[in-house]
């Protein structure tokens, strides 16, 4: 009687444990696909320096986050020649740069070199995605004057160098813009194109028709 009751207590905490684990790796799904800038937010009335800025990376948040949607192995993997850096190795540069844009904002220098990570691609682009999302509001909420605080900071060893935040915009977000492109152009020769509905003038998906 004894270990009939022992093993239908052991059962039912087997029974909670799987539950709370199943429960666990659904809520880890279902935070990597609900991703940041379905959307671009939405606008103030008021121009400011610092709202451009974060509006720029709005705009690349939305980009990116369509850009690598619903991606294959053969898409990340695809380049078009063999000089070139597949999607995947896009996606590498395309973190680094969203970690030298929130650095900026957070007053954090770049060190060099970066050290290697050994991340999913579903990782990287939720951490650029986050990244990006980050130095947007950071500056959202900053005054104009902030902005001369925001520099690109790089250390290697005792060596530092900085740069103004103008560099930001020729420099990392600039690039990123040119990258996502890439993505959207090597998708497309890979056979998945980028979904048709996505309206980057207004920042948003068309309705379906």
């Amino acid at each position: 009687m004894t270990l009939r009751i022992l093993a239908l207590f052991t059962f039912a905490i087997c029974l909670v444990s799987c539950k709370s684990y199943s429960q666990l790796s659904d809520d880890n799904n279902k935070a990597m696909t609900e991703l940041l800038y379905t959307t671009i937010p939405d606008y103030p009335e008021n121009y400011t320096a610092t709202g451009m800025a974060a509006r720029m990376i709005d705009g690349l948040g939305f980009r990116y986050r369509w850009a690598t949607e619903n991606l294959r192995p053969e898409d990340l993997n695809y380049k078009p020649d063999s000089t070139a850096r597949t999607s995947m190795e896009t996606m590498d540069h395309l973190l680094g740069l969203s970690q030298m844009i929130v650095n900026a904002v957070n007053k954090e220098p770049n060190i060099r070199p970066v050290l290697e990570t050994n991340y999913s691609w579903e990782e990287k682009r939720k951490l650029t995605l986050t990244n990006l999302k980050e130095a947007s509001d950071i500056l959202w909420n900053s005054k104009d004057a902030d902005l001369h605080d925001y520099t690109i900071i790089f250390q290697r060893g005792d060596n530092v160098s900085e740069f103004p935040f103008w560099h930001q915009l020729n420099g990392p977000i600039a690039d990123a813009l040119w990258h996502c492109g890439q993505i959207v152009s090597f998708r497309r020769a890979s056979g998945n194109p980028i979904d048709n509905r996505v309206n980057v003038f207004m920042g948003k998906l068309r309705e379906r028709k």
